[in-house]
């Protein structure tokens, strides 16, 4: 029987939690609906510039408790009406994966209901399946974050085809690195966008040349820090007077990067389905392009709400809904993964 006719006879309740690196997440579905959806976010590390790892799985244990119960309060859901635990298994940081997997677990053994590992990075791509319109199969889709940039050609539910990933840094952390280089607060995405929307890319920085569909932001890094290096040396104000179009210029190497290999891809794939991902895909120049791109092709467009981007355990909600659904579920030697590859 087919996950989408089984969807209409079965309605799960599924609790998840996502603590794959600094924001504690606890949510509720019942029948692939969102009920609650609640997120603890870390300030501490705005301090470093940086998340702190340990730091990190420290906070994860202070809030996981408060934000379970707050989510199951929301959702007007009673531990007694769970039907599966999900979990992040990775990939992400090790303390804290391991914070949220033996909370899983403990939950899991004391309610006697099935555990549900969930991939980060999937949950990512299926997190357009928590509101509609959701895409029909196949599908290609630009998954861009602090720590990955991926397109995957996702099959089914569970198929997705990996065409290609960056090489070294993630396209949000170009975008965190070069705001740093600004003098911009951590995390600095939201910054760069909101200062480049009064300027213009007037600096060109070179794009790297990767094989294929792969990324790699690292050379833009370190282009930009030269070119600020040597800019400071003629005029120390030189960022301050140039702020927002430093901003548009980095921003613009970074997207132009990203919507042209998702262009390139699904031309050579055929595909007439294009979606984005991942907390970069609240960018409001990587949206628009997106939705051009897909004017242009004439391909249909499909973009995540943003509460839905960043990491969140609604999208552990949504994967365990359809695991559940399939019975695919975990015992209690799962371990967690901060490398977890895709199956």
């Amino acid at each position: 029987m087919e996950l989408k006719n089984m969807s209409n006879q079965i309605m799960p309740c599924i609790l998840a939690i996502e603590s794959s690196c600094d924001d504690t997440s606890c949510a509720v579905s019942f029948g692939g609906k969102i009920l609650s959806n609640v997120i603890a976010n870390q300030e501490v590390h705005r301090n470093y510039g940086g998340v702190v790892p340990e730091l990190a799985s420290r906070a994860h244990l202070s809030h996981i408790l408060p934000v379970a119960h707050e989510a199951l309060r929301l959702a007007k859901k009673t531990l007694d009406e769970v039907d599966a635990v999900a979990f992040t298994q990775g990939p992400g940081l090790m303390g804290s994966l391991i914070v949220g997997a033996q909370f899983a677990k403990g939950l899991a053994i004391a309610l006697n209901k099935p555990l549900i590992a969930v991939n980060h990075m999937e949950a990512h791509i299926l997190a357009h399946f928590i509101d509609d319109p959701k895409p029909e199969f196949p599908f290609l889709n630009l998954t861009v974050s602090g720590g990955h940039t991926e397109l995957v050609i996702m099959r089914n539910y569970f198929q997705q085809e990996l065409i290609g990933k960056t090489i070294d840094d993630a396209a949000g952390e170009a975008f965190d690195k070069c705001g740093k280089m600004l003098g911009l607060p951590y995390p600095a995405g939201p910054h760069i966008d909101r200062h480049s929307r009064s300027g213009s890319s007037v600096f060109k920085f070179p794009e790297s040349k990767v094989a294929d569909f792969d990324f790699s932001f690292s050379g833009l890094k370190t282009s930009v820090l030269y070119f600020l290096r040597d800019q400071i040396k003629k005029d120390p104000d030189f960022i301050e007077k140039n702020l927002e179009d430093l901003a548009a210029s980095i921003q613009s190497a970074i997207i132009d990067t990203l919507v042209r290999k998702t262009d390139e891809a699904a031309k050579k794939y055929r595909m007439s389905r294009i979606a984005i991902s991942g907390g970069v895909s609240i960018n409001s120049k990587l949206r628009a392009e997106i939705i051009a791109l897909g004017r242009a092709k004439q391909m249909e467009v499909f973009i995540a709400a943003p509460q839905y981007c960043t990491d969140n355990a609604a999208m552990i909600a949504i994967v365990g809904h359809y695991k559940y659904l399939a019975k695919m579920f975990s015992n209690l030697e799962v371990s967690p993964s901060p490398r977890l590859e895709r199956r």
